[in-house]
């Protein structure tokens, strides 16, 4: 820095007051254990502050979580088992399946054979079972019964065009 003070020469007032400025002075002892210590008293207040508000979040989740799910059971009362509608429901299920299976029965009489065999067929068969199975855990889901009778439909229609083909 001397040397960039020789070299502004021309501007002797600036020149004195870089000289003036203060000179850096090593430090008479280590101040890296004291810098160490304080270092971790901050960080135990930070970890202790930390903990607290974790545990209050935890508490504010839990009350959350609680008033959800009494909210829910309040809003979706338990439903009573085997209402007539449900009994109406089962027994139309049923029904249509007699039926269905009669008609299977009968196209499937007049179709060659190999006809049962068929990938999509089988398909159809297993989506059926799976949507009474489906009406026997809830029986009061009127869309499946719909969604059954779709499936019996659609499986008759394409086992007549095969026993026509």
């Amino acid at each position: 820095m001397n040397d960039m003070v020789e070299d502004l020469g021309d501007n002797e007032e600036f020149v004195r007051s870089l000289r003036a400025l203060r000179r850096d002075v090593p430090p008479g002892h280590d101040l890296w254990p004291q810098i160490a210590t304080r270092i971790g008293q901050a960080s135990a207040a930070r970890t202790s502050v930390r903990g607290r508000a974790r545990t209050r979040l935890a508490s504010l989740a839990l009350a959350a979580s609680l008033v959800l799910a009494v909210l829910l059971v309040l809003q979706h009362p338990l439903r009573q088992p085997h209402t007539v509608q449900d009994k109406l429901i089962a027994s139309e299920a049923q029904g249509m399946t007699r039926e269905y299976q009669g008609a299977l029965r009968v196209l499937l009489s007049s179709a060659p054979e190999g006809t049962a065999d068929d990938p999509t067929l089988r398909e159809l068969d297993r989506s059926a079972a799976q949507i009474r199975s489906a009406l026997a855990r809830d029986p009061d889901a009127r869309f499946l019964l719909d969604r059954l009778q779709h499936t019996y439909t659609l499986r008759l229609a394409l086992t007549q065009r095969a026993a026509m083909s």
